[in-house]
């Protein structure tokens, strides 16, 4: 064989082995064994309690869904009037959702129904709410797993 061809096979080797470790070292693992999942909270500052609901009872993976936000403050007296942001994403694969979801009404008592939440592939995944009310401007991130 000549030489120069078991050059090239070899660096070609060389290559592939390399990239499939460093597929293999950047796979995300198992979410953190202490993650919490809760779906009621307080807000980061205290100002608020939230709660959020999957609105079709589940999640399913792949497909569009809508959720349930409930906001109180710390008298647990409903949020009445907030505005919000809603921001996500998979903090093991450093990408964000994959839609832009929105809060599309106050549906009283606190409530507020979230569109446009989709969760595309299996893992960890963040929901953070930014939330302004009457009491001011505060944050509540969500730990979904599928």
């Amino acid at each position: 064989m000549n030489p120069r061809l078991k050059v090239v096979i070899a660096t070609a080797v060389a290559i592939v082995v390399v990239a499939a470790l460093v597929v293999w070292v950047s796979m995300p693992g198992e979410p953190p064994a202490d993650l919490d999942v809760a779906r009621a909270k307080a807000s980061e500052n205290g100002l608020y309690n939230v709660a959020i609901e999957p609105e079709a009872g589940s999640i399913k993976q792949g497909e569009m869904h809508s959720w349930v936000i409930t906001v109180t403050d710390t008298r647990k007296a409903p949020v009445e009037d907030a505005k919000f942001v809603i921001d996500g994403g998979m903090p093991q694969h450093h990408h964000g959702l994959p839609t832009s979801p929105a809060v599309t009404a106050a549906l009283g008592g606190g409530k507020y129904r979230l569109e446009g939440v989709k969760f595309n592939m299996s893992g960890w995944w963040e929901l953070r709410l930014t939330i302004d009310g009457a009491a001011g401007s505060d944050k509540a991130t969500f730990n979904i797993v599928l």
